[in-house]
């Protein structure tokens, strides 16, 4: 436990000075803080860029209360990105107050909405509920290495080779005016665009 989290943060600093990144911006660039969400299976890569973006708040990540989430939280808070402890199955409503909290306070919070247990692409109510009731954007990151090892896992979780390209992907979605369930479906059709299938 003590000496898993800091191999990882290293390997995860190593592949990521190595690889060559291509930065795609779909929609709009974005400045400001805000609610922003990527995929489970992309979680070696997505800190490092999620710790890049632009703006001046504390950057917060969600992750679940299980012991993987422990060893998460740990290389997460190596990175300087602060976590929200909870998931859709545990701990959920304090996941979205502490979440208003830092909003309101301009800080970014990142979901990964198939979390923590699957199944893969799937898409909970926290952060759709959060755009809607709140009116904010939210901004998919997607990663997409040329060369990977993938685990037989269920998020089919991915490490990216070294001196790999990385296609880095930033969409930017509305969706105060769909009903939920058209909301959710929305932000999975949009997110599974440029992943890895």
């Amino acid at each position: 436990m003590w000496l898993f989290p800091p191999i990882v943060y290293v390997v995860m600093r190593l592949i990521w000075a190595s690889s060559r990144k291509n930065y795609h911006y779909i929609d709009e660039e974005f400045a400001k803080d805000t609610l922003l969400v990527g995929w489970h299976g992309e979680l070696f890569t997505l800190p490092m860029i999620y710790r890049k973006l632009t703006g001046k708040g504390v950057k917060f990540g969600v992750v679940s209360q299980h012991h993987d989430g422990d060893m998460i939280a740990k290389v997460l808070s190596m990175l300087e990105i602060k976590t929200i402890r909870g998931s859709s199955t545990r701990g959920a409503r304090g996941v979205i107050i502490h979440s208003i909290k830092e909003l309101k306070n301009n800080n970014s919070v990142f979901f990964t909405p198939d979390g923590p247990r699957g199944p893969r692409y799937s898409i909970g109510d926290g952060v759709v509920a959060l755009a809607k009731k709140f009116r904010l954007p939210i901004v998919i990151i997607t990663a997409t290495p040329k060369s990977y090892w993938q685990f037989n896992s269920w998020d089919k979780f991915v490490v990216p080779k070294p001196f790999t390209k990385i296609d880095i992907y930033y969409q930017v979605v509305h969706l105060y005016d769909m009903e939920s369930q058209d909301a959710k479906a929305y932000l999975k059709e949009r997110m599974v665009d440029y992943a890895l299938q």
